[in-house]
């Protein structure tokens, strides 16, 4: 496949000003002013080849809506090196544009007091749709996002979900073959999380677009990226498979288990180590290689009323990742 996008030890770094709190401080800065750097991304190198769909992972402030920027050329680099589909981002060149789209859940591109399908007309204007591909394109959106009763209300009456579809169908009417997703289905319900994810996956086969997708849902994540790229504190800790993250860093399983009674609970600990507790409901932690001759041993000794063996929660793998990041003891398996 055919390479996308490609960083090579891209940085960004910010000089903020300092200062105490108080007002004598406040007027000793007006002459003296102290300034420090902030390093918002730090040698990050990463490739994506054509119709990828990748996760891009880590806490707040750990540099992804920066890299996000860099690449749709909204920001210019400190230092290092990007090409996403040929072209060097930050110089915002109209054949670029007109190929990627940036899509952000705490952003509004739909005008507040018109309907949305006004704001579509203005999006044909500006990339210069023609008229044929314009009206296939918004009757595919319309058909896949489910927007037909949506397009012809002001934008400020729909809901969060609502808007979020239409922001999603809005980047997407000049086809891009590269889409950046910060958080597309923040603070909306479960329910349109669901649709928004369903929605970027069929976007996705049918187009055959490269996906770069942020997200503090890991169900987002595990729902449309075969990998990831973790981050923090703007360096890169991670890329690879999902599957492969967690046998690095959480190479266990949970064994879940529901007994008769406190006593048979209480019992469980020989089994393994005990994670939780909760009256006749008990969480065993087991290496991968015992967890069947774990399961065995329970069955066969434990009045067990019910049993489930589970893969770590993908948000505790990356949890497990910060803390050895930062020099911390990851939680033992």
């Amino acid at each position: 496949m055919a390479c996308q996008i490609s960083l090579e030890k891209l940085s960004k770094t910010y000089r903020v000003t300092e200062r105490s709190a108080g007002a004598a401080a406040a007027f000793h800065s007006l002459f003296h002013r102290t300034y420090k750097e902030v390093h918002a991304v730090r040698d990050i190198s990463f490739t994506l080849d054509e119709g990828e769909v990748v996760g891009f992972l880590g806490p707040n402030g750990a540099g992804k809506t920066t890299t996000l920027k860099m690449l749709a050329g909204l920001l210019h680099p400190s230092a290092g090196t990007a090409q996403v589909l040929g072209h060097t981002p930050w110089r915002r060149e109209h054949a670029y544009l007109r190929q990627i789209s940036l899509v952000m859940g705490n952003r509004n591109q739909l005008l507040w007091d018109i309907p949305a399908m006004d704001s579509f007309l203005v999006n044909q204007a500006v990339y210069r749709i023609p008229e044929a591909e314009f009206r296939r394109t918004v009757d595919e959106l319309v058909e896949l996002l489910d927007l037909s009763e949506l397009l012809r209300k002001p934008v400020r009456n729909l809901s969060l979900g609502e808007r979020m579809k239409c922001e999603l169908a809005a980047s997407l009417l000049h086809s891009p073959r590269v889409l950046f997703l910060d958080e597309p289905t923040l603070g909306v319900d479960l329910t349109m999380q669901g649709r928004i994810r369903a929605f970027v996956a069929e976007h996705n086969r049918r187009t055959g677009a490269t996906v770069l997708l942020t997200s503090h849902y890991m169900a987002d994540v595990t729902a449309l990226c075969k990998r990831v790229i973790v981050i923090h504190h703007g360096t890169m800790l991670f890329d690879g498979g999902l599957d492969d993250l967690a046998q690095r860093i959480a190479p266990y399983k949970l064994v879940k288990i529901d007994v008769e009674s406190p006593e048979a609970a209480a019992r469980a600990a020989v089994f393994g180590n005990v994670v939780e507790v909760d009256g006749v409901r008990v969480t065993l932690q087991t290496p991968k290689a015992e967890a069947a001759a774990t399961v065995g041993r329970l069955l066969a000794e434990l009045p067990v009323v019910d049993l489930t063996v589970e893969d770590p929660p993908i948000e505790q793998v990356i949890g497990q990742v910060f803390a050895a990041e930062a020099g911390e003891t990851p939680q033992a398996c």
